[in-house]
Parts: structure tokens; C-alpha cells; sequence
């Protein structure tokens, strides 16, 4: 391959390390990174193949996949000292080319972008975990600065009370009854799954599993159905759980890689601080029950609901490497 002036080898492994340790739906891993030789810049695209077309068939959460991979190359960035440029979206002609992120100028030591990225550190911490939590309450101003950080990315973070925590999960329970009935989303989750021993570098693999609640309180998603060798024991859920509701004004493709990258930005916030997270995207699949979820007093575009609070680490699921999703330009 070759290294142009503005992308050494260095860097673009540090960029693509940090790009596909992104959280994405099933590890589906649904990007493809090629650097133009021509403009020296790192090109995000779709990888279709990797698509899920139960769960996903409109590409929404693919994007937000994608979008949270772009956000990890702005940090990326900021970590070598370099102001990190994104077009999103950059060529109509080409719908597969999500972004295109360049390195700018240096960035100083005093550089607010600088300050308000300082999260690299965190991209390798963060797993979601889908183990009980302890119930500990994360304190006010650390819930204040992951909805900061969604905000800083177009996004917000709805945090309801007590009765409307109830109500996205009750929400989120009745997808997790769908989705389970259904023969046909139980094969496409469940071909996500891999089992141990496996060299398989996407999907989730057993041992990131969770158990289900012993109260039936907490709608954990059952990846392997009708394959009871696979469960885990229940255990006991936090009895009150603490949630937010990520959403956007709009619903365009545009919004959900902003809806993306403030998913990411709240996670890494959240994991610099010790706090865990798990992802219910489950409501999210069906569009009367992400209707449902919408704000009652507002409109708005829900786009995933996270879980949050203090417990254990979660399983490491495996990546592809940089290398390997990276597409590489000819010799030139």
C-alpha cells in the first residue's frame, strides 16, 4: 500500500484500530474503510453484505453503526494532534460512501476540540455489558455530561422518571415477545451468535451473552431462541433501572450517522467514568412500537435506548482488523 504525505502507515493503523472497535448491531461490523489516493483521505463505506434485513431492513441502525465508527476516527484524530474533517454523505451519486474523514491541521494543546474528544483511552475500555448492574445510581453530573455529549452531535438524550423508565421497558419487552415469535428474526439473530473456539471476527460470540432477569423486569434480547443448551441462568436486575432515550429531530440518513456518532460520544463518556452500558434496540424494529417510544408532548425520531449503570465488565467481542476491512489502493 501506499502511505501518502497526509495519512502515514502510523496513523492510519491508529485510525482504523480505533474505527472498528465501534459498537455495532449483532458486531455485524457493517463498514468498509478505503483511503483515496487522490485526496489523501479515509473513506467510510457500507459493507451490505453484513446487512440485517429482519431487524434492519431501511439500513437505520447500520448507520448508526457506521456513524459511531466515524466518531471514533474524529478521536482518533485528536489523539495524533490532528483536526479531524468529515463530510457525511459527501456524494449522492454514490449512496455506499457514508463519510469521508481527512486530517487537518495540527491541533494545540489548548484546543477546545482537543479537550472535548480526549476520550481515546476509552475506545478500547468500552463493551457492552449485559450483566445486572448494582443499582447504584450514576451521579447527576455524569448523566448531565453523557446528554452533553449527545447534544454536541446534533442528538439528545431523553432520561425519563421512574413511570416513564417503565414504559420504554414495557415497550421494549413487547419487541423482545415479537421478535421471539417470529421464526424468522430468531434464524437472522441467531446466525449472529458464534460459538466458542471460534475464529469468526464478527458476530457475539457466547461468552458476551447475558442472562435473562429472574423478575422478568429487564427485556435483555434472547440472541439464541429455541436452543435452551445456550441459556444462562437467570439472575436478579437492578429493580430500578436507569435508561436514556437517544433520539433526533428528523429521520434522514443524514441523522441517524449524527444519531450514530452521539451514541458513541455518550458511551465513551460514560465508560471514562466507570459506568457500564448496554444497548436495547429491540423497539426500535418495529415502527408502531418506536412510534410508541416517541416523546408524548414533542415529536421526535427514537433511535436506540441505553441502559446504564455500575456492574460488570462486558465480553469482548471480536473485530476484524484494520487491515482487513481497509480496501487498499493500487500502486501508484
Amino acid at each position: 500500500m501506499v502511505c501518502t504525505p497526509s495519512l502515514d502507515a502510523t496513523s492510519l493503523e491508529t485510525l482504523l484500530a480505533a474505527a472498528v472497535a465501534a459498537p455495532s448491531i449483532h458486531n455485524t461490523q457493517p463498514w468498509r474503510f478505503r483511503v483515496n489516493p487522490d485526496t489523501h483521505a479515509l473513506e467510510v463505506r457500507a459493507a451490505r453484505e453484513r446487512s440485517l434485513p429482519m431487524a434492519d431492513p431501511d439500513g437505520r441502525a447500520q448507520h448508526l453503526s457506521m456513524g459511531a465508527a466515524v466518531f471514533n476516527l474524529r478521536v482518533a484524530a485528536v489523539h495524533l494532534r490532528r483536526q479531524p474533517e468529515v463530510r457525511l454523505l459527501p456524494d449522492p451519486s454514490e449512496p455506499d460512501l457514508i463519510a469521508v474523514v481527512r486530517l487537518g491541521g495540527a491541533i494545540g494543546p489548548h484546543d477546545r476540540s482537543r479537550r472535548r474528544l480526549d476520550l481515546y483511552d476509552a475506545i478500547a475500555r468500552r463493551h457492552t455489558s449485559r450483566m445486572p448492574f448494582t443499582g447504584r445510581p450514576v451521579p447527576g453530573p455524569v448523566v448531565m455530561e453523557m446528554s452533553e455529549a449527545a447534544r454536541a452531535e446534533g442528538a439528545r438524550l431523553r432520561l425519563p422518571d421512574i413511570a416513564g423508565t417503565r414504559r420504554l421497558l414495557h415497550l421494549t419487552a413487547v419487541a423482545e415477545a415479537r421478535n421471539h415469535a417470529s421464526s424468522s428474526r430468531t434464524a437472522e439473530t441467531r446466525a449472529w451468535i458464534t460459538p466458542p473456539g471460534s475464529d469468526r471476527p464478527y458476530g457475539i460470540p457466547v461468552t458476551a451473552l447475558g442472562p435473562p432477569d429472574a423478575a422478568r423486569r429487564m427485556p435483555t434480547r434472547d440472541f439464541t431462541g429455541p436452543l435452551p443448551a445456550l441459556h444462562l441462568p437467570a439472575l436478579r436486575f437492578e429493580r430500578h433501572a436507569q435508561v436514556a432515550l437517544l433520539w433526533t429531530a428528523h429521520d434522514r440518513r443524514k441523522d441517524w450517522l449524527q444519531a450514530g456518532q452521539a451514541l458513541q460520544h455518550v458511551l465513551l463518556t460514560a465508560t471514562a467514568y466507570g459506568v457500564r452500558t448496554s444497548l436495547l434496540h429491540q423497539a426500535m424494529e418495529w415502527p408502531d412500537l418506536r412510534a410508541a417510544i416517541g416523546h408524548p408532548r414533542r415529536p421526535c425520531c427514537p433511535q436506540l435506548l441505553i441502559r446504564f449503570g455500575y456492574g460488570p465488565d462486558g465480553g469482548r467481542t471480536p473485530r476484524a482488523g484494520g487491515w482487513e476491512t481497509a480496501d487498499r489502493p493500487a500502486e501508484r
